[in-house]
Parts: structure tokens; sequence; C-alpha cells
């Protein structure tokens, strides 16, 4: 699949944008007005948090299908992005793959449906008196093979190969290996996007999720042609080598034992749901 990226040294990229700017930007994908009104109404909020959205027109439609990989430190920042990335292309979407508990969320579950999310349902809500509506979002098909579909219908995909929220500030938590299966599977590039929180707490253990975030699109990585598991987890560590160095974070995973004793929450939110097998028939 051919994907052509702006260079992150190009001088034709766009300069940072101010609140009164996300009112003006054209967005002739999203037809209706109330879609409209909330991508920038959700995009002025999120410019009250996020520096460099200049690096989003590297990101834009001429460039798909492609991968987005994000380390991902708070719940907030994927309501943000998906506001952003509408507002950056135009209104039209990266598909984030998304628990299907956010879309019982007002507000958010109306972006997350208007902005065709790829629905995860394999985790179970909290409260558990939620689950009752787990059903309305169930599908035939697998995280993974809807994924796949979107590729090759030529859209963009984005994921955060953490597969939770991760609040240390020192490094990244060991990846699951479905980003780059799902690359290596469909020839799709991988570009690594940096989310830098940069404010600390508990003495620089971990992020501080209010603090300002600046965002860092790396170069694409074009996935090998083998298929073999070494390839795969070569593959893998090429991207989180990646990762780690846009958003600050060395790339060597913690122990699980001490990832948890760093997290504030270790309660898994948005996943990277390709980890899509089950060690046989790929699942999401």
């Amino acid at each position: 699949m051919a994907s052509t990226l702006i260079p992150a040294t190009s001088p034709d990229r766009r300069p940072q944008i101010g609140w009164q700017d996300v009112w003006r930007l054209p967005l002739p994908a999203l037809e209706r007005p109330l879609d409209r009104w909330i991508a920038r109404l959700s995009g002025t909020l999120a410019l009250r948090q996020v520096r460099g959205f200049d690096a989003l027109w590297q990101l834009s439609p001429a460039a798909d299908p492609f991968i987005l990989a994000m380390n991902h430190g708070s719940r907030r920042e994927t309501v943000y992005l998906t506001a952003l990335l509408l507002l950056a292309r135009g209104g039209k979407p990266i598909h984030f793959l998304a628990d299907w508990n956010f879309r019982l969320v007002p507000g958010v579950g109306y972006l997350y449906d208007h902005s065709g999310a790829i629905t995860v349902w394999r985790k179970p809500a909290r409260p558990a008196v939620l689950n009752r509506f787990k059903p309305t979002w169930a599908s035939d098909a697998s995280s993974f093979e809807l994924a796949r579909e979107r590729l090759a219908s030529g859209a963009s995909i984005a994921l955060f190969p953490e597969g939770t929220i991760n609040r240390r500030a020192d490094r990244l938590l060991r990846p699951r290996s479905g980003t780059a299966r799902l690359a290596i599977a469909t020839g799709t590039p991988v570009i690594p996007f940096g989310i830098r929180f940069l404010g600390t707490r508990t003495g620089g253990r971990l992020i501080d999720s209010g603090s300002p975030i600046e965002l860092r699109v790396g170069a694409p990585l074009v996935p090998p042609t083998a298929t073999d598991m070494a390839t795969l987890h070569a593959f893998r560590a090429r991207i989180m080598d990646a990762l780690g160095a846009l958003c600050g974070k060395s790339p060597r995973a913690a122990p699980v034992s001490e990832s948890h004793r760093a997290s504030s929450h270790r309660t898994p939110t948005t996943a990277d749901h390709t980890s899509i097998h089950d060690r046989g028939q790929p699942t999401c």
C-alpha cells in the first residue's frame, strides 16, 4: 500500500493554529452540522492542553492508509486526538480502536460513532451493571478483522501498542504484538506518534495528566515481508524504539509488577486491540 507523508522537516508544514482557527477550518468530509460542531468544540477544548497541532498536518488523507501507533498516558488524549485529527484532515477520520464502554459516555460515544471508531467489546464495564448494554455494539467480526477491512478500503487506523494507560514518566510498558502483526499482515506502514506530557509528579516518576501535551509524529516504518515470529518481534521492537524516542520514554518494558506499582491506575481503557490473536485465530 502506497503512503506519502510530508517529512517532519518539510518547509510546507502549516503553522500551529489557535482555538479561533478551529472554527474556520474546512471540514468537507463531515456533512452533518452537528458533527462539525462537536468536532470543533472538542478540538477547542483539546487545544487548551495540546501543543504541536502542526504535527498533525503530516497525517493528511493523502497519506492513507497507515497505522498510527501511539503511547497512552491518559483517557482524555483519545478524545482529544480523535477531534484534532478530524480538524487536520478536513473531517476524514482516523479510526481508533476503542473499548465499547467509551460509547456509554455522553458526547464521547457520539464522537466515536461518527468518527468510525472500531469497537472492542471483550472487556467488562465498571460498574458491572453497565455490561447489559454490551450486546448493543457486539459484532460477529473481530476487531482485528474490522481493522484489516478498514485498511484494505484505504482508511487509516490508530491504536496503542502498550494496550493500557501507562502513567510512568520514564519508560513504556511491554507492548502487545498486534500493531506489528497487523502491519505485516496487510503491508501497511506504521507511523509512530509520540504523546509527551510536559509535567510530572511524585518526584518525576509519573506523568501529570493535566500538564501540557506535546505531539510528535515520526517517520513511517515499512513492515517486513517475512512472517516468522523472530521478524514480528524485531519489527515490534523497532516500533517501540521509535515511539519511545518521540514520547521521551525508554522503550525498555517495565516488569509487570513494577508497572503496576508505578501506575496510579492500571485499568485498561483503550488498547492495542490488534493484540489480535489467541495463538491461533486472530481476534481483538
